[in-house]
């Protein structure tokens, strides 16, 4: 274990250097961004040193890993946040342990959360999902709303029981215009969030940018950043 907090610990300063730098670069203080660690695939061993570490956000993308990670680990100080798509029949699973779904992408969806958190006497924050990928208003490869959607569903999100608006995610587009040009997708999504914002002045969360392009998202101007590989290292295969 003690090989494996060191390797943990040497990955998260790498990863705490490189948004520090993105924030000076950008001209931001540091706690302006918030990092994410995606434990996805990893196991709760993992995610007790990371909070030991000074981790407090966490996410995951698959219920059935997520659930019994989560209970196992009930006794941290730790945000859980859900960023993977999220099926209806998975809600009442994922309300039980999820601070934050950021996934949220069609009112189907805003319903059976709204019912569960209200159910389990829980306020869940909510990020819409974009889809740069889409039309004006088809739905994204790997989900999430076009920005034409985005008005109507945030005003359904804010309405409803249980909920809280808290701003907008993406996944960088690997299709369309946006496809390999990261800085521009994740400008864009800036720009979404202005808009959100002037009907939604607390929606000011904009969760973007992985290991791979966290200091496109902090120079765009990213609240949060989502790093997994960067942190825990290459994923064992999922088969």
């Amino acid at each position: 274990m003690t090989d494996r907090r060191d390797e943990l610990a040497g990955n998260l300063a790498k990863v705490e250097e490189r948004i520090t730098a993105a924030c000076v670069a950008a001209g931001r203080k540091r706690e302006e961004v918030t990092l994410i660690v995606v434990t996805k695939t990893y196991p709760a061993s993992d995610v007790r040193v990371l909070s030991e570490l000074g981790v407090r956000h966490v996410a995951e993308n698959r219920d059935q890993d997520a659930a019994p990670k989560a209970a196992e680990c009930s006794d941290l100080p730790l945000v859980w946040h859900f960023v993977g798509q999220l099926q209806t029949n998975k809600v009442r699973s994922v309300v039980g342990y999820a601070d934050l779904v950021q996934s949220v992408d069609r009112s189907r969806l805003v319903t059976a959360l709204s019912k569960e958190a209200v159910r389990a006497g829980r306020e869940v924050g909510c990020l819409l999902q974009v889809a740069l990928d889409a039309g004006e208003s088809a739905r994204g490869e790997r989900g999430g709303v076009a920005p034409g959607g985005i008005e109507e569903l945030a005003d359904l999100v804010a309405e409803a029981p249980g909920l809280r608006l808290d701003g907008l995610m993406t996944v960088a587009p690997l299709t369309g215009e946006y496809a390999g040009r990261q800085r521009v997708a994740f400008e864009r999504l800036m720009d979404l969030s202005t808009d959100l914002r002037r009907a939604h002045p607390a929606a000011n969360m904009v969760s973007a940018g992985m290991s791979a392009d966290l200091e496109e998202a902090v120079a765009a101007g990213a609240t949060h950043v989502r790093v997994g590989t960067a942190v825990l290292g290459v994923r064992p295969g999922l088969g």
